[in-house]
């Protein structure tokens, strides 16, 4: 079997050629996104009339430069040629707005239901800490307590009192 040229073999990685066009996808985006903005404003309809009411009447007045006749198939062709490439490129434009219009509703999305979470867990901590506080004795039930104590210890009298103590080898330790 005769031996393959190196170009040909299989084993390799194929060699670009000579002229290779490569075009960044997001380069092109970005000219069809400007181009299909230009064409949006209202520069862009006065020059386009301009042109056409100079093309106009340089074919029907100027004898020597009636390049397009009467009824101007040249003019007509051109602008089926522009509208031929101004809707891709507006439609190009178009799906990579609604490309950018869904990742930033994804990421807002993602940001409320983040928000909505914190939330709640904030919801249930403030929950927890006011049964906590509920639970807690507060200052003005101390003092009610201790009124109330000092109030009996009073309408008992300083012996009663004394009788009522334990004797230090009963108290708990």
């Amino acid at each position: 079997m005769p031996e393959l040229l190196p170009r040909r073999r299989l084993d390799q990685p194929r060699t670009p050629g000579r002229f290779r066009l490569s075009l960044d996808p997001d380069t092109f985006g970005r000219f069809s996104e400007r181009l299909a903005r230009f064409m949006g404003t209202g520069k862009f309809l006065f020059w386009q009339t301009l042109f056409v009411l100079v093309w106009i009447t340089l074919n029907l007045v100027a004898v020597s430069f009636r390049w397009d006749p009467y009824p101007f198939i040249l003019l007509n062709l051109a602008f089926s040629t522009q509208a031929a490439y101004a809707a891709p490129l507006i439609l190009l434009a178009q799906n990579r707005q609604d490309d950018r219009d869904r990742v930033s509703l994804e990421e807002d999305r993602s940001r409320a239901a983040q928000t909505k979470a914190d939330t709640e867990y904030l919801a249930r901590e403030l929950a927890a800490l006011r049964l906590a506080v509920g639970e807690v004795a507060t200052r003005d039930y101390l003092r009610s307590e201790l009124e109330r104590v000092f109030r009996e210890q009073r309408r008992r009298g300083p012996r009663e009192t004394a009788r009522d103590e334990p004797v230090k080898d009963d108290v708990p330790s």
